[in-house]
């Protein structure tokens, strides 16, 4: 018997994980896979494949954009290694 594959990626989940990991005062995620039909990394379904994240958090305070990019790819590691494809990554500092 083979062990059950993990559950594909989706906003709802990178959401809770982010939320988690970051604290953000925004934050939204929104799944364009469907606008990769056919591209490399799409799994054919029309999700779970290609993300928007657009994220505020205080953690990014002193930080350069590589790393907050950084700091949302360490929260995502393991979502990636279960077919999220491509991340694009607005990640923001809060007004002060």
């Amino acid at each position: 018997m083979s062990p059950a594959s993990p559950p594909a990626p989706t906003a709802a989940r990178l959401e809770q994980r982010l939320r988690e990991r970051l604290q953000p005062v925004a934050l939204e995620v929104i799944d364009e896979s469907y606008q990769h039909q056919g591209h490399a990394g799409a799994n054919g379904s029309g999700f779970g494949s290609h993300f928007r994240v657009r994220v505020t958090s205080h953690l990014f305070t002193g930080k350069s954009a590589v790393q907050r990019h950084r700091l949302v790819y360490d929260a995502l590691q393991d979502f990636m290694d279960q077919g999220l494809h491509a991340l694009a990554i607005e990640a923001h500092l809060p007004p002060i």
